[in-house]
């Protein structure tokens, strides 16, 4: 999977913008509150959407008033998402769009459109429309289909007009563009990692992966130690380079049910617990933990990865992240890093600046003078700390 474009209007601080041409590994740069938490939002929303529905995900972004704050203020339209993205390299470009507005007084899917062309010329396919509740999905294989009179199209309601056509046609395989999508929005991960959450210990359990907060931590190691033996090695060696004396990290169950993560320092016989290691030990081994993951996500949100991190960690961190996207992932990082920016190349690299009251997205490789600078060999973070970047306050 890859998103190559997102536009948004009327989401909170994004009245209206597009990013175009997304890297496979996309890094956000900006000053606080001009909107790279906020673009992040908009993934966790949707698959809080999809998992749920569109008043419940609106609540938990905007609070009681839901559909009010999210919108943009000062403006009376409809919130639009819109995302270009393609299921495998080389396939056609598919756009799937939100339209979500009031009836009554309570939020409804206005308009839901799943579409794309299966060639290089003309009209894209609807797959999928639906307004309201109502509306059709094909429900062809999309390989066999040549021509869009052989499109079979069958006609659905839903329960209530507040839920995602995506959320209950992705369940039926004679839905496939439609569960194609459902299985990408639902596996996607946007990390909001917490140090704290994953110190604790943990009632016994099973997870395969790590949670949005990370508090199951020791649970994932608990799996792969024992599931994805390989997979924990190559996590721990990595770990144990970047982390002196750190040489082991398992799990134990004590008797009571509850699990502990334990790490073993070389300098020392007897393990310790968790609550005891410093925060860039965890954060980093988190980090190993999603990025060498058996089966990984799609799409990866990693929100300032430098906090609690040493500065000469974070350029091979970011190789990394690479690495995962070479692989036919997708990640987006936002970043205050000049660190961490050096390790970028200019095509990654999209900024944010607020400009009276809302948002707008700056792609660098649009910029001539950052391109020349880059050219006779200047590194991202350096320009982005000497304030080369219009609008951003370093």
């Amino acid at each position: 999977m890859q998103i190559e474009s997102i536009r948004l209007k009327n989401f909170k601080c994004f009245r209206d913008v597009e990013l175009k041409n997304i890297p496979r590994f996309c890094i956000l740069v900006g000053a606080n509150g001009t909107g790279k938490s906020t673009l992040f939002n908009v993934f966790a929303f949707l698959r809080e959407a999809f998992s749920s529905n569109i008043h419940t995900a609106l609540i938990k972004q905007g609070g009681n008033r839901g559909f009010q704050e999210v919108r943009s203020r000062a403006v009376d339209g409809e919130i639009e998402i819109e995302l270009k993205f393609r299921i495998k390299t080389g396939g056609p470009l598919v756009t799937y769009a939100l339209n979500i507005g009031e009836l009554n007084g309570d939020p409804v899917v206005s308009r839901e459109i799943l579409k794309y062309r299966r060639g290089s010329h003309g009209q894209p396919w609807h797959f999928l429309d639906f307004s309201r509740g109502s509306g059709y999905a094909v429900t062809n294989e999309l390989e066999q289909v040549t021509n869009v009179q052989s499109l079979n199209r069958e006609n659905q309601q839903l329960k209530s007009p507040d839920i995602l056509a995506i959320k209950g046609l992705a369940q039926f395989e004679r839905f496939p563009a439609v569960k194609e999508l459902g299985d990408l929005i639902e596996n996607w991960h946007v990390s909001d990692f917490h140090i704290n959450r994953a110190r604790p210990e943990q009632d016994a359990g099973h997870a395969e992966h790590l949670s949005t907060e990370g508090e199951n931590l020791s649970l994932v190691i608990q799996y792969l130690y024992t599931r994805h033996r390989k997979v924990f090695d190559k996590i721990l060696e990595k770990l144990s380079k970047r982390i002196p004396g750190i040489s082991r990290v398992d799990s134990k169950t004590t008797e009571e049910g509850r699990v502990l993560l334990r790490f073993q320092d070389q300098a020392f016989e007897d393990p310790f617990l968790a609550r005891y290691v410093s925060d860039g030990t965890i954060k980093m081994l988190a980090y190993l933990i999603l990025l060498f993951d058996p089966r990984p996500h799609p799409l990866l949100c990693v929100e300032e990865p430098e906090n609690q991190l040493y500065p000469s960690l974070l350029e091979e961190l970011a190789e990394e992240f690479r690495d995962y996207a070479k692989q036919g992932g997708q990640v987006f990082v936002s970043t205050h890093s000049p660190d961490f920016l050096n390790a970028c190349a200019i095509n990654e690299v999209f900024w944010f600046v607020k400009q009276d009251g809302y948002t707008q997205v700056h792609r660098a490789e649009d910029d001539q003078q950052l391109v020349a600078y880059m050219n006779d060999g200047d590194k991202m973070g350096y320009l982005w700390k000497q304030g080369f970047f219009k609008g951003i306050e370093p």
